[in-house]
């Protein structure tokens, strides 16, 4: 497994019927993936429970990524 990058931005276009994502790293590195509009729709749900959930920090300080 590689290890975690530091994101710098998330494009978002509709192609052929699905979604491509380009997610693109601090360090220049884009990953482009293609999402259905149900796999988009539970990505939303995730964010916004960790985003209206209370902030526990690990022991590094930031919240622990699932």
């Amino acid at each position: 497994m590689r290890p975690t990058q530091r994101l710098a931005r998330i494009l978002a276009t509709r192609s052929s019927g699905e979604i491509e994502l380009a997610i693109a790293t601090a360090t220049g590195e884009t990953l482009k993936v293609l999402a259905t509009q149900e796999q988009i729709d539970m990505l939303v749900d995730e964010l916004e429970d960790i985003l209206n959930s209370p902030t526990e920090e690990g022991p590094g300080g930031s919240p622990d990524a699932a």
